[in-house]
């Protein structure tokens, strides 16, 4: 067996990823038991050129390097390189493809008024929120949802569960109205094309998206039948040595995102990573499966 440390890059840098770095590196939580800690490197390919506070703090370990603004563009999975947009290499031994996903339409006009439901890591960010609402309201606040599929149904689920009373709408509005001057609360409702309106406390935005799978497509990945990056419940892709995390990912026909939240995805790909364990690819659309 050979000593070398192992090197695992890492396509993109959002929650997901940033989750992952800070399990690999021993931040958060304790290791299974009779699992070995992680010695290797970690290179964090980020699209962005900003550098946010908790991507900075995962920069200063010394087992990391985040390359800003060098977002992965093409797989080699028999040379195992990585390319960026700016024709940089970096050679892996192990990959985690974290691109997440975009909005399936462009956005509603006024959408920074209102709340969004993506993955389930936004169910505590809407906790606070309805908190806050029902402070000002003094009474159950009334949540207008946009939205139709699983994203959506999620959220109401969560509205539900926080004491909102929803109020769901499948027809896409035109624009979300933001409250008066002086109100403290973001939104006061929506309005339709037709010039028709729904008044609320809160909205919230669950409208469907669609993973980034053109990294995923260069390296020949199997695509699940939503759209997603397939993967088995070890998070591992059709390709050996390749995994996806986060909200590019499809597992059992769903969004991982909606799955699983950054942490507990992080963590189950953090396990497959140290464990090194075997995969064998059995076909079908839903990706591959840990072999026992």
């Amino acid at each position: 067996m050979s000593s070398t440390p192992l090197h695992i890059v890492i396509a993109g840098a959002g929650p997901a990823a940033q989750a992952l770095v800070r399990r690999l590196a021993g931040k958060t939580g304790p290791r299974p038991r009779g699992q070995a800690g992680f010695e290797g490197t970690i290179t964090v390919l980020s699209n962005r050129d900003e550098c946010p506070e908790a991507l900075l703090e995962l920069a200063a370990l010394p087992q990391v390097s985040v390359r800003f603004g060098q977002p992965a563009s093409f797989i080699d999975s028999k040379a195992k390189v990585v390319t960026t947009v700016d024709g940089m290499d970096f050679a892996y031994d192990q990959l985690v493809i974290a691109t997440g996903s975009a909005p399936a339409l462009p956005p509603v006009t006024g959408a920074y008024c209102g709340l969004n439901y993506s993955t389930i890591d936004d169910a505590g960010a809407i906790g606070e929120a309805v908190k806050e609402a029902t402070r000002i309201v003094g009474r159950r606040p009334l949540g207008i949802l946009v939205g139709t599929g699983p994203a959506a149904g999620q959220a109401e689920a969560v509205l539900r569960a926080r004491g909102v009373r929803p109020v769901r709408t499948t027809l896409r509005p035109s624009a979300v109205v933001p409250s008066l001057a002086g109100s403290p609360l973001p939104a006061a409702g929506i309005v339709f094309e037709d010039g028709s309106s729904m008044n609320g406390d809160l909205v919230v935005l669950a409208e469907e998206r669609t993973a980034r799978t053109d990294l995923a497509e260069s390296a020949g990945l199997a695509l699940a039948h939503d759209g997603g990056i397939a993967v088995g419940r070890d998070l591992a892709t059709s390709v050996p040595g390749i995994w996806a995390i986060g909200d590019a990912a499809s597992c059992d026909g769903l969004r991982l995102g909606l799955l699983l939240s950054a942490e507990a995805s992080a963590t189950l790909c953090a396990s497959g990573l140290l464990s090194g364990a075997r995969v064998e690819v059995f076909g079908g659309a839903e990706g591959v499966q840990a072999a026992a």
